[in-house]
Formats: structure tokens, C-alpha cells, sequence
């Protein structure tokens, strides 16, 4: 069979049986899916043997690569020990305990206690439960809002998807839940005006505030926040905003929780993205970057502080059949040993992540780009009609940006839309030289992105 064969047969059995996740699947049946048939470091291939740069590493994962054997092994080794078995019953396996003692050892210090779950969305929904049940063992069962942000991401099942600011997630299925209240995030891109960012950003964290005095604290659990927003569109708060928002906390009993589903392990330059932005949460739901997106695995590391509350409150009536799945934890920890030995985090830091960014702005100087930001290796950029205005936008929002996502595609490099901007999130382990092929595949996509733009007449 020829390769395109190949790839119409797959395509006709995956849109005869297989739903995917966020997809309009009358568009993606008709339009046909890419089948991924192999991955390697940085690289995937397709069924119709296209090499391509993944600029998302997965979905926000694949910290140390694709392909890493030392995965497969310590899993095929786990297996013949025990393949599975619960952590209910007042049960437990060593990889459990070893990944529990290696998370306390790599978190931020107030973190010694880790609570297992499959994924960032099951994180996200324990969040809520611990927050309230934290507050109502220190009899104050009114402490059940949570403050989130507009546009940020924190899953998509009931609890992570109220908690989320996305509308689109909200108008399906009847969310968000209630007791979830959204203030204004930190996007000066996007929502800055006439402010310069360091104004902005004392703006948006002082929504917090202004949300607090509305509601009451006595009725708030928990702010709920990602380091920067992922799936938001890589929006990076401006330097004022954290500090800020860790003045509002300190004076106030309001829990803090980072999402650190995208932003940990290495994403930007630090173990964790709270690390980098100088806070101290309360809890911290973890996923992704944990295993590499080998195996499905999540956490919420806990704080000593609730911690210390929970242990006296009696049973948590919370849990997962795979929370802690002994393969799972296997694989994350090896993952974790990786990054380590391969001081990963460090490269970040100070080698692959600076020598990337430089190159990224470098971006800034097309005619479709009003901004090119990165931290660590999660970037963006905004693509605008105009570069002399922020405020001038694309008539169809994300039509432009889809138009590019393709196009990149076709120049061989995944790179995300995200309304009309591209974001990158490769690998930690891309290479200097893979660098410069992402820089200039995306220089390519704008330029063959503003000529298509004037032949549709959008530009």
C-alpha cells in the first residue's frame, strides 16, 4: 500500500469509531486527521512520512522527548512486579512511596505530601473539594468560593472546566458550578489599553482585591491561578502582577493555588513556574511534565499547612481507581531521574530557553507579529493587521490564526492557535540546531500567512 493508502484507511477507522477531544468531528472527518505513526526527540512522523518539528511537545508534555527507551524499560520492569493495585483499603506499592518522597523532595519547601490523580482535570477537581472540605474542618463551612481567571485553563470536567474562564467550555453542560467567580487576567497584549504593563498588572491583580471586598472573604476558599496561562495563549503577567497578588494574599485567609499542570517540571527555567514567579501556594495540582505525557499521571501537592488540618479532619471521601497507579508512578519517577541527571531544568535556564527566546523576539520585526514573548520555553506570537496598534484586531477572531497553524503545518512545525496567535511549547531536550529550523519555519508560516491573508483579503 502506498502511504496515502495507508493514511485513508486509518482516517476512514478512526472517523468511523473515535470522538476526539475538543473537534468539531463533522469538519475533522471531512477534512481528515494527521496520523502520527512515530516520534523521536523532538520530531514526529505521519503516515505520509512528513518529519515534523514538535513545537508543543505533545500537548504541553513531552519535557525530556519522544522515544526515551528508559521510559519503556523502567514500565516492562514494573509490569512483571506489580501491574496494578489501589491505594484504597489502606494499601500502597513502593513506586507510590518513592514518588511521593521524590515529589517532597523537588517541590517548593512548605510541600511534603502529594495526592495522586490520572490528570491536570482531576487535579483541578480535587482542588476544589480539598479547598472547601480545608476550610470546613477549620469550622468555616462558608469559605466555598473559589476566585479563577477569564481565559484561563484548568481542565475540562465539571469542576476544572467551571474553574476554567473559557466560554466555550461554559456553554456546554451547564457550567460553570456554582461558587466559581472569574475576575480579569493579566493580558496586557490583549486587555491593557492606554496602561504600560507595570500599571496593568497592578490593575489585574487589584481585581482580586476589588472580587474579595465583594464577595467577603469569609465566603472565599481559594484563588485559583496558573503561573502563566497555557492554553490561554502563553500570557505571561506582567512583573507586577505576582508580587501584587501575594500582598492581597498575605493580609487575607484565602488558600493560593497554582496550576502547575503546564508550568511545572522544567517548563520555565525552574522546577515549578512558582519558583520562577516568586509564590508560595497552598496547593499545587501537578500532571503533564510529571510523566512526559508517557503515562497518564496527576497530583495536588498539598502544603503542610493544610496538610496538618486534613490529618485531623477524618476521611476525605475523594479518590481515584488509578490514583497512583504503580506503572504510572514508575514511569515518572524514571522521567524525573532524567531531568535530573540530564539537568534539564538548568538547560532551560540558562542554555536551550535564553538561546531560543533571542531568536523567538527576533520574530517582532515581521508585519504580522505585535508581540513575541516567551519564558523558559513557552512563547507567542500576536499576530495583528496592523504592528502601530494593539487595540486593531483581526475582523473574525481566529480565522487568521487557524489559517497560520496550517500553514505551519504544512512548513513541517507544529505551533498551536490560540484566537490569532501561535504558541510553542517544544521539548526541554530540543537541541541548538533544531532551535534555529523552528525560528525559521516560523518565519516562513508568517510570510506565507500575510501573503495569504492579502490574497483572501484580510490584510
Amino acid at each position: 500500500m502506498t502511504n496515502s493508502n495507508v493514511t485513508a484507511d486509518y482516517r476512514a477507522r478512526d472517523a468511523a469509531h473515535h470522538i476526539h477531544a475538543f473537534s468539531d468531528m463533522k469538519s475533522l472527518n471531512a477534512e481528515g486527521c494527521r496520523v502520527v505513526v512515530r516520534a523521536e526527540g523532538s520530531w514526529i512522523w505521519d503516515s505520509e512520512g512528513n518529519r515534523i518539528l514538535d513545537g508543543m511537545a505533545g500537548l504541553w508534555c513531552v519535557n525530556i522527548g519522544h522515544g526515551r527507551k528508559e521510559i519503556a524499560e523502567a514500565v516492562q520492569r514494573q509490569m512483571g512486579e506489580v501491574s496494578f493495585y489501589n491505594t484504597f483499603f489502606k494499601s500502597t506499592h513502593p513506586p507510590a512511596i518513592a514518588l511521593a518522597e521524590k515529589l517532597a523532595e523537588i517541590t517548593p519547601p512548605q510541600f511534603n505530601r502529594v495526592f495522586f490523580v490520572g490528570s491536570g482535570s482531576e487535579a483541578n477537581d480535587t482542588v476544589i473539594r480539598m479547598a472547601r472540605h480545608y476550610w470546613t474542618s477549620l469550622g468555616k463551612p462558608d469559605k466555598t468560593v473559589l476566585i479563577a481567571r477569564h481565559n484561563a485553563y484548568h481542565g475540562s470536567t465539571l469542576g476544572g472546566g467551571s474553574l476554567g474562564g473559557m466560554s466555550s467550555i461554559h456553554s456546554q453542560g451547564g457550567l460553570p458550578i456554582p461558587g466559581i467567580h472569574h475576575i480579569a487576567q493579566p493580558y496586557w497584549f490583549g486587555e491593557g489599553g492606554e496602561m504600560s504593563p507595570d500599571e496593568f498588572g497592578l490593575f489585574a491583580a487589584r481585581e482580586l482585591e476589588k472580587a474579595i471586598d465583594e464577595i467577603g472573604e469569609d465566603r472565599i476558599a481559594a484563588f485559583v491561578a496558573e503561573p502563566i496561562q497555557g492554553a490561554g495563549g502563553v500570557i505571561i503577567p506582567p512583573a507586577t502582577y505576582w508580587p501584587e497578588v501575594k500582598r492581597i494574599l498575605a493580609e487575607r485567609e484565602i488558600l493560593l493555588v497554582a496550576d502547575e499542570v503546564i508550568t511545572g517540571f522544567g517548563r520555565t527555567g525552574n522546577w515549578f513556574g512558582s519558583e520562577t514567579f516568586g509564590i508560595e501556594p497552598d496547593l499545587m495540582p501537578i500532571a503533564k511534565g510529571l510523566s512526559s505525557g508517557y503515562l497518564p499521571i496527576g497530583g495536588v501537592m498539598v502544603s503542610d499547612k493544610v496538610a496538618d488540618v486534613l490529618y485531623t479532619a477524618g476521611e476525605f471521601h475523594h479518590g481515584f481507581t488509578y490514583s497512583a497507579h504503580p506503572v504510572t508512578a514508575a514511569a515518572a519517577l524514571e522521567n524525573l531521574r532524567i531531568l535530573e541527571d540530564e539537568k534539564l531544568v538548568e538547560r532551560v535556564r540558562n542554555d536551550i530557553g535564553p538561546y531560543l527566546q533571542s531568536r523567538w523576539r527576533g520574530l517582532a520585526d515581521h508585519p504580522l507579529v505585535g508581540e513575541a514573548r516567551m519564558t523558559g520555553l513557552m512563547g507567542a506570537l500576536e499576530l495583528v493587521p496592523n504592528k502601530a496598534s494593539r487595540t486593531q484586531k483581526f475582523a473574525d477572531t481566529g480565522k487568521v490564526g487557524t489559517i497560520a497553524r496550517d500553514i505551519s503545518l504544512g512548513n513541517n512545525l507544529v505551533m498551536r492557535a490560540v484566537r490569532d496567535s501561535l504558541i510553542i511549547a517544544p521539548p526541554l531536550t530540543l537541541s541548538h540546531e533544531e532551535a534555529e529550523i523552528l525560528v525559521a519555519s516560523a518565519r516562513k508560516t508568517l510570510d506565507e500567512t500575510q501573503a495569504e491573508l492579502k490574497r483572501l483579503g484580510l490584510l
